[in-house]
């Protein structure tokens, strides 16, 4: 085991090593959010807030209370009675929101309901991009982006509604025709028949509302440049796309323009974000202390509520911001050779096997994409050094690829077990014969590659939370790594207390960013493009 352990010492980081990363990120990250060379993108998403349920505006109070006790006074008399009640005083985050969810073959057309903040009902329907679609004209992908949003909103029979924001009613009401105020809460009992639905209606995705436009949040899991809420230049396709007419356009502008030339749903497309950001706009939800968002899953990214003042990058006027959601993109932390020191052998290969060599090294020490790749790369320099299974390999082994992260997990679990069962099981389907010491190298090779990429993710985190100097975060996590791995949580948690002492800080599975959180960020700029015209 002595020969194992220094063919892998520079796998495991040092506490100098350590340091000097979390220095490292500091100044990328001082770098990149003031506009000066740097690995980290630091993109400015344009979300101010938070979703928190409320409406607060810039009105005075006593004023609108005046507005809506007379309207209230006078549907009363035309309603013979009805009882109704305030729900809010401004635009709470409610009403109905489309999201797209975009980042693969496959993507999703979402309906959400939304109650003082929270998702009170789902509808979602899948679809498939076709490789001729995924690789050839860029206008014709958006054209059949925007026939899928057409087909789901028929099919929630929601062709032609304008939903504005503020009132909520069950979805048991026939509102139609009657003029509801502003934040009214409507009884389940009482059918207002000829009801007209002011700016801030929430309702039932089950009625035809004809005439409504629909808000639309965009998740677009592709690097981009970001000009305002609602404008996302693409930069470069990634994964299976590669429509290169697109590149450098708007995917907001592109996806309306295509909604538009069908002229068969009244559809806005009123916000764009990535599934990181989402995952933070959806942790706030579930938890107001929320202030950070972590994706680890095949790939990893974070984003963060930073200080508006500290972010040179801004096209838009400023409306007196006090902070902003900053979209980080740490997967290429270390690209511009800044991270080299902790690049090992086993690395390079991997990197030189990939998609896309020499870039978003930082993804490839923790993304789930990798991580089973690295062991497979170790496994077989160990063998072929005959300090594992007798120097007798397989073909399987050698196959980029073929040793899975899933692995991984199942064979970290056996270490917490402490059981090998599942371990002798992978080596057989791998066509390995393997003995007592062969599993314990095995167990212990996956230990120290998954240790590195919790400690890797540890420091910035713990760089964050000092950065934010709050005196409670949570951190919202989504991805399929932070999910299915056994020891990652643990070893964060332990890493990050070590790191960032004295911070309170707990971790919090928030799933779904992607979906519920592009519908909360379409909710937000509703929100937002209200209170500027009421200002």
């Amino acid at each position: 085991m002595f020969q194992v352990e220094n063919l892998l010492k520079d796998v495991q980081l040092t506490g100098d090593a350590v340091l000097k990363i979390q220095d490292v990120f500091l100044t990328e990250l001082e770098n990149g959010i003031h506009e000066k060379p740097s690995s980290l993108q630091m993109e400015n998403t344009y979300i101010p807030e938070l979703p928190d349920g409320t409406g607060a505006t810039n009105f005075c109070c006593g004023s609108l209370v005046g507005y809506l006790s007379g309207t209230i006074t006078s549907i009363r008399n035309w309603l013979r009675g009805i009882v109704v009640k305030y729900t809010s005083l401004g635009v709470p985050e409610e009403g109905l929101f489309l999201a797209l969810d975009l980042g693969g073959t496959n993507f999703r057309v979402i309906l959400l309901e939304l109650y003082q903040g929270s998702v009170v009902r789902e509808e979602v329907k899948h679809y498939h991009i076709r490789e001729e679609q995924r690789l050839g004209c860029g206008e014709k992908l958006f054209d059949f982006l925007a026939d899928s949003v057409s087909d789901f909103v028929r099919g929630q029979k929601l062709t032609g509604t304008r939903l504005p924001l503020g009132v909520y009613c069950s979805s048991e009401y026939k509102l139609i025709g009657t003029r509801l105020p502003l934040g009214v809460n409507c009884s389940s009992e009482y059918k207002l028949t000829g009801t007209r639905l002011p700016l801030g209606v929430y309702c039932s995705s089950e009625y035809k509302l004809t005439g409504t436009r629909l808000p639309l949040g965009f998740t677009f899991s592709f690097p981009m440049i970001q000009k305002a809420l609602n404008i996302g230049l693409l930069v470069t396709w990634t994964k299976s796309f590669n429509c290169p007419s697109v590149v450098g356009r708007d995917a907001v502008n592109m996806l309306q323009e295509a909604i538009n030339r069908r002229g068969d749903t009244h559809v806005e497309v009123v916000a764009i974000l990535n599934d990181t950001t989402g995952t933070l706009v959806q942790g706030a939800v579930l938890d107001p202390r929320t202030t950070i968002g972590l994706i680890l899953g095949t790939g990893s990214n974070a984003c963060y509520l930073e200080r508006a003042d500290r972010v040179q990058h801004w096209e838009q006027q400023r409306h007196g911001e006090k902070q902003v959601i900053i979209d980080i993109e740490w997967g290429a932390f270390g690209d511009n050779g800044t991270l080299d020191f902790i690049k090992t052998d086993f690395d390079r290969i991997v990197d030189k096997n990939s998609l896309i060599a020499n870039s978003f090294m930082f993804e490839k020490y923790i993304g789930g994409k990798y991580m089973g790749e690295i062991v497979r790369v170790i496994l077989a320099r160990l063998t072929k050094d005959c300090l594992l299974f007798g120097g007798e390999t397989s073909d399987t082994l050698l196959t980029s690829g073929a040793f899975t992260t899933s692995f991984v997990s199942i064979i970290e679990q056996d270490t917490i077990d402490d059981t090998s069962e599942n371990t002798v099981e992978i080596l057989r389907k791998l066509g390995l014969s393997c003995d007592e010491d062969d599993v314990a190298i095995v167990k212990y090779v996956c230990e120290v590659v998954s240790n590195r990429a919790a400690l890797l993710v540890s420091v910035c985190l713990s760089t964050l939370l000092s950065r934010q100097d709050r005196p409670d975060v949570t951190i919202a996590v989504d991805g399929s790594l932070y999910k299915y791995h056994p020891r990652l949580k643990g070893w964060m948690n332990k890493y990050i207390k070590l790191l960032a002492p004295g911070r309170k800080f707990q971790m919090l599975l928030a799933e779904d960013g992607s979906g519920k959180g592009a519908g909360l960020v379409a909710a937000i700029a509703l929100k937002l493009r209200k209170r500027l015209q009421d200002s």
